[in-house]
């Protein structure tokens, strides 16, 4: 049954502003990659075993391989031969046994593996030490196509293949996969009091922290592709320059600084000059709450808060699930619902992300902060937690780790 528009859950502003903006970019296209270049990637097509998993019986265990109708209880089985993983399988003959590790192809007419360590070796053979009554057909053996028949769907179109999907890839693709391509991404960092990392400053200018955060975040996502990274001056033409060079070759450009309600925050404008859709402009968040969201021709425009505590905050929670639509990914990562080791009584009645550090028993602690231009506690922490609107420290929030 269809539920009403009044029944359905209502998306919180955060999500509701991702769909609307996610609903407008475009996905980038595939192209096929061989497999030792697919780790970290989007799978373009669904993957299929092509063949049997496991492609024959095999022994589950070491030990040995028998017919269970040779075995009286009482005497020896000679021993006929080895079967270890990547032989051919053999023939047991009639009241014969055959040494098998794991892996191994279950020799024709054997119907059970019996463990090494319920044997033991006799001069005339291998004695089973075991009643026969605790014996049966099947036992210790991995039948043909038990994980998965030749044919059948093992990962959807969408999959970001981790290090388990990988698994699957090795085992079953082709040697190119088809992958989408990476996303291509420029960062821009606005502001004319930004210093490059490392040079000597006035004690009016900063350093730029935000440039190398996004840098770093990015280059760890396989992904991606970071185009350009640049810093330019609070003004609409080199704004607006930047973008419609960057725009062409990029399929997404983040930008910090230069989207509040400033004198100098030209960001929305410039946007507005290329024919962008601003899809959503400041939100009931802390910290972050000028973010900037938009559309040009189906590329990503994510303008994020100057302050160092915003830029690392939004780039997660905007740039990361934005990121992953246009990579054709089906699912973000997931965030898992913790308690704080600490929880205080302060309250926002919009949604805050809150630093916190990981403690050696696995306990999350709220982190003190100065505000969101605090790099210092930014550099301390160990990621964050959302409380909802209202919502006490003390319920279980979500917490993403950087």
């Amino acid at each position: 049954m269809t539920e009403s528009p009044e029944n359905m859950p209502q998306l919180s502003p955060v999500d509701a502003a991702l769909a609307r903006l996610s609903a407008k970019l475009a996905t980038v296209d595939c192209q096929l990659c061989p497999l030792e270049e697919a780790a970290g990637r989007v799978l373009g097509e669904v993957l299929l075993a092509e063949r049997d998993s496991p492609p024959l019986d095999v022994s589950a265990m070491d030990g040995y391989a028998l017919k269970l109708s040779d075995w009286d209880g009482q005497r020896p089985l000679p021993v006929q031969a080895t079967a270890c993983a990547g032989s051919p399988p053999q023939v047991l003959r009639s009241g014969q046994a055959i040494k098998i590790f794991t892996g191994g192809p279950l020799p024709a007419d054997a119907d059970c593996v019996v463990r090494r360590e319920d044997t033991r070796l006799d001069p005339a053979g291998v004695l089973v030490t075991v009643p026969v009554a605790k014996l049966c057909r099947g036992q210790n053996i991995r039948r043909r196509a038990e994980n998965a028949p030749r044919g059948k769907p093992l990962l959807e179109q969408g999959t970001l293949l981790d290090a388990a999907r990988m698994a699957a890839v090795a085992s079953f693709a082709a040697p190119q996969l088809s992958v989408r391509r990476r996303v291509r991404v420029a960062i821009v960092n606005t502001g004319d009091e930004l210093a490059q990392p490392g040079a000597e400053v006035a004690d009016w200018q900063i350093r730029d922290s935000n440039g190398p955060w996004l840098q770093s975040w990015l280059a760890s996502c396989p992904w991606v592709e970071i185009v350009a990274r640049q810093r330019v001056r609070d003004t609409l033409d080199a704004v607006s320059a930047t973008l419609a060079d960057l725009l062409p070759r990029c399929d997404a450009v983040l930008l910090t600084g230069g989207v509040s309600m400033g004198d100098t925050d030209f960001v929305p404008a410039a946007v507005e000059a290329l024919g962008g859709e601003i899809v959503f402009h400041r939100l009931p968040i802390r910290p972050g709450k000028p973010v900037l969201g938009a559309a040009v021709d189906g590329k990503l425009v994510l303008g994020l808060p100057g302050n160092p505590a915003s830029v690392a905050v939004t780039s997660r929670v905007f740039g990361e699930p934005l990121l992953l639509r246009q990579a054709g990914c089906i699912s973000s990562p997931g965030r898992p619902l913790v308690h704080l080791a600490d929880p205080d009584d302060k309250r926002l009645e919009l949604t805050w992300y809150r630093l916190v550090r990981l403690g050696d028993a696995g306990q999350v602690h709220l982190l003190a902060s100065q505000g969101s231009g605090d790099v210092v506690a930014l550099s301390l922490s160990d990621g964050f937690v959302e409380l909802l609107p209202g919502a006490s420290p003390s319920t279980a929030v979500r917490l993403t780790v950087w």
